[in-house]
């Protein structure tokens, strides 16, 4: 197996928007955001929409007005405005920046131009064909996007799909929902209509066509990153521009809704991403989530060829000292305001190996009591030592029972069970032993009934967010084979590899 011991996961956020055009929030709290939680980004706005409906309806006049008037304002000073911002906050080696817009299409599907250079102009197109034609020679990435609506709707036209340098890669899932197929999870719920089996992914390798998989927020309320909208991982050596560019080009990346989860994903000699020749092929995986693990499945030209499952409820290891992960959430309550969230989680005994941050986007867009506009509220980790991480938080009531708007992170611990993790927010200070978390989670309203509260989860042991899996497929279906991974985790967030293709000899 090749080694991956030079290789590292960094995630991104390719696709949302902030005020700059049709969309919420101010693009410098949108950037502070994204360097919160992410290690590139794109703040993408929203430029063109060549085929436009509506000319001759008017029922359809206000899609005209308001998106054109957007457009509009991004001609207007507002893309030298975002390359300017966008030089300002790329730091090469520690976050990453990139200039992308949008152009939507009834005929051909939304996309993203993706541009390598810092300087890149705004190119005008006349159609997403047009647009491909003028990226040719030019380091820039044309992406399709919301993939499952219907054709002719803004869905996919995979009849026009570019393999090559144009289009590596395709974003299958955002906060309109997920297009690997057109059953299970996510599906599409927005007013574009429902998805469908013809602008899928697996519709697309179907047809033969290679691609890389990734996910993005789509977000609109100037938060890049938001947890559970959606993120792009890219397997690179470090985090420059030429090597995270490198990896985007041949096809090195993989999709997750929100967590953090590393998929090494390796057959034979090649990476996700790759295309590989032989009839025998070894298969390695190894898995670590952020969470308990539900199952992972290697999938193979459309089917399951094998599927590991995680425990339906983690065993406590035994011995005194413990690695696990403890995701720590804040949120809830009923009122119609944010509830700033000022203090620190604590451990007195063993040690605080990482903290990952599970921020949020605002989950409505119309101004607070007391505002004027819609602000982003940033969350921050403001420190992480071994003992303590002190954080600044913004949580907002959940819209409904199935939309989360808590904001969390997860803490990497390795400590003894009866170490106490501590919780100390807003005046108020609740503690539990490791063991205690190890049996159960555990839950507290900051004020009484109906207010907000502190969710400490259950304590999740190595054991149930790894999985490693070796096998071998010796049994060739067609002249190419696909496989690729998909990881869901009992908590309901998911990530998904980009394939590897292998040609039979």
């Amino acid at each position: 197996m090749p080694s991956a011991s030079n290789l590292k996961v960094f995630w991104g956020d390719l696709h949302n928007h902030c005020n700059l055009t049709y969309g919420h929030g101010d693009m410098r709290d949108a950037f502070e955001a994204a360097k919160g939680q992410l290690d590139f980004v794109s703040v993408t706005p929203h430029a063109m929409w060549p085929d436009i409906p509506g000319a001759n309806d008017p029922r359809l006049k206000w899609v005209i007005d308001y998106h054109t008037g957007a457009f509009k304002r991004l001609r207007e000073g507002g893309y030298e405005k975002y390359v300017k911002m966008s030089n300002e906050y790329n730091k090469e080696g520690e976050f990453l920046t990139f200039i992308g817009y949008e152009a939507h299409s009834m005929e051909h599907g939304d996309h993203v131009a993706l541009n390598y250079d810092l300087d890149a102009p705004l190119v005008e197109c006349t159609s997403i064909e047009d647009w491909k034609e003028k990226a040719k020679g030019h380091k820039v990435f044309v992406t399709p996007h919301h993939m499952g609506y219907q054709g002719g709707y803004r869905g996919y036209n995979w009849k026009c799909f570019t393999e090559g340098d144009i289009t590596p890669f395709v974003e299958m899932y955002s906060r309109h929902g997920l297009a690997e197929s057109d059953q299970g999870d996510y599906p599409y719920l927005h007013d574009m209509g429902p998805r469908q089996w013809e602008g899928t992914i697996q519709y697309g390798l179907e047809q033969g066509h290679k691609f890389g998989i990734m996910a993005s927020t789509d977000q609109h309320s100037g938060y890049p990153g938001s947890y559970g909208d959606g993120r792009i991982g890219v397997l690179a050596p470090s985090l420059t521009r030429d090597a995270i560019w490198e990896a985007l080009r041949t096809r090195h990346v993989c999709a997750a809704t929100g967590d953090k989860i590393i998929i090494d994903f390796r057959l034979n000699d090649a990476f996700m991403g790759d295309v590989v020749r032989g009839n025998s092929r070894r298969i390695y995986l190894n898995v670590t989530g952020e969470s308990c693990i539900d199952y992972v499945d290697v999938v193979k030209n459309g089917q399951i060829l094998a599927r590991m499952n995680g425990p339906l409820t983690p065993v406590a290891p035994e011995g005194d000292t413990v690695r696990c992960k403890v995701k720590v959430d804040f949120g809830w309550n009923r009122e119609e305001r944010y509830v700033h969230w000022q203090g620190k989680l604590s451990v007195n005994k063993g040690r605080i190996v990482s903290v990952t941050p599970c921020f949020r986007g605002a989950a409505f867009t119309s101004p607070q009591e007391g505002e004027t506009e819609f602000k982003t509220h940033v969350n921050r980790i403001l420190s992480v030592g071994e003992k303590e991480t002190e954080l600044d938080l913004y949580s907002s009531k959940n819209p409904n029972t199935t939309t989360a708007a808590m904001q969390a992170v997860i803490l990497d611990l390795e400590m003894p069970k009866d170490g106490v993790l501590t919780a100390d927010f807003n005046g108020k200070k609740f503690e539990h032993t490791l063991g205690e978390l190890l049996e159960g989670s555990r839950s507290h309203f900051m004020i009484g009934w109906l207010s907000e509260a502190i969710l400490f989860n259950r304590a999740m042991p190595e054991s149930c967010f790894t999985v490693e899996h070796y096998m071998e497929d010796k049994e060739p279906q067609r002249d190419t084979d696909y496989y690729y991974v998909r990881v869901r985790q009992r908590d309901g967030q998911w990530a998904w590899s980009s394939p590897i293709w292998a040609e039979r000899v």
